[in-house]
């Protein structure tokens, strides 16, 4: 019974690292630390049937850090996303409201140039501290799952943000023309 119980132990282990390290938003994370507490529950029952008392002690530990993702990514994390795409939603119905969009969800949205066709991804959004204005959008192309890729800085007056997609006013060819930045700078 515990060769089962290791399998099923491990399956879930390697499902829920997927799950998290994908970063496919707070749900998904949030559930992929739900599939990481059955996991460690099971562990946990590895270690007791085989005497590994270090096995049990140290999943019993990571059940506590699994219950607390469960609350921060499905229950605080999430709340968060919903309450701002509610207030997305209702300044969109609203006159005389400007139309608001979390900044939140722009990291990981996909860049499209004016055509539709992907350019990039946009990883990140530099705020200048003395204006307090977004400086500029991080947009990554090419590469695979991050290696590889190339970032450019664009202004954000070349973006058109919308409910379901960061539009660059740039084609593509334009857009890889622009100068890399360093990824570490």
């Amino acid at each position: 019974m515990d060769e089962y119980v290791g399998w099923f132990a491990s399956a879930a282990t390697m499902m829920a690292a997927m799950m998290t390290a994908a970063n496919l938003g707070s749900r998904i994370t949030g559930w992929g630390f739900v599939v990481f507490t059955i996991g460690s529950v099971a562990w946990s029952m590895v270690g007791l049937l085989t005497g590994q008392t270090s096995l049990m002690i140290t999943n019993a530990f990571l059940f506590a850090v699994n219950v607390f993702g469960v609350w921060r990514w499905l229950g605080r994390q999430a709340r968060y996303e919903d309450g701002s795409a509610e207030a997305s939603r209702n300044s969109r119905r609203k006159r005389n409201v400007a139309t608001l969009f979390s900044a939140g969800s722009l990291i990981g949205a996909k860049v499209q140039d004016p055509e539709g066709a992907t350019i990039g991804t946009l990883v990140d959004v530099m705020v200048s501290c003395d204006s307090k204005r977004i400086a500029y959008a991080v947009i990554a192309e090419g590469g695979v799952a991050g290696a590889g890729e190339r970032l450019r800085a664009v202004q954000p007056e070349l973006l058109d943000i919308r409910d379901d997609a960061v539009i660059c006013r740039l084609s593509f060819d334009a857009f890889c023309a622009g100068d890399e930045i360093d990824p570490e700078n």
